[in-house]
């Protein structure tokens, strides 16, 4: 029996809806992830759920991005669900253990992006897939970062800085995009 977490991810998943094509193929292929009971856990080598956080500041032109140690590249902060169906809170657990923010919060409950990316094979670990849900905060820039181990820095950019930083990534733009578009609404 599904969870109720697992029940309303894939509403929110059937309900989702962007103007970027490639999100729609991330969808389908999310829902079919949800057909496996261990879906939430790294135990599913081939592919599994993460979460992230797209931390803006309040006028949005500023993303907090993460300098990922193992990756070597510039990231918007998230990590592994383990186990835990609630995407939401990994997210708000992620953002909170890699950047030290904890005044962050949510700028909508709704999904704001959804990915799907492939993690290189490292340390007996073969290559698999994230299925990446992306959910928006807003955070103050005036609150003191702390960086975790698992990055070699923590900082806010503006967003004219990020596709250099970034390049390749077109998810980072995508929510960039996105961003510049609820600020020409405000």
């Amino acid at each position: 029996m599904a969870s109720e977490a697992r029940r309303l991810l894939r509403q929110e998943l059937d309900a989702y809806n962007s103007p970027f094509e490639v999100e729609d193929g991330f969808r389908e292929r999310m829902i079919d992830l949800l057909t496996y009971p261990n879906c939430f856990e790294r135990s599913l080598l081939h592919a599994h759920f993460t979460a992230s956080a797209w931390v803006v500041d309040e006028a949005f032109e500023q993303g907090l991005l993460l300098h990922h140690a193992k990756l070597d590249k510039w990231l918007q902060l998230g990590g592994h669900a383990d186990g835990v169906e609630d995407l939401r809170l990994v997210a708000q657990k992620e953002l909170e253990e890699e950047s030290g923010l904890k005044l962050a919060k949510f700028y909508s409950k709704k999904i704001f992006d959804i990915d799907i990316h492939t993690i290189p094979e490292r340390k007996g670990v073969p290559e698999h897939d994230h299925y990446d849900v992306r959910f928006l905060f807003v955070g103050d820039t005036s609150e003191p970062i702390q960086r975790n181990h698992e990055s070699m820095d923590v900082a806010w950019k503006g967003f004219e800085a990020i596709p250099a930083l970034c390049s390749g990534n077109d998810s980072i733009l995508r929510m960039i995009n996105k961003c510049e578009t609820i600020r020409t609404k405000m």
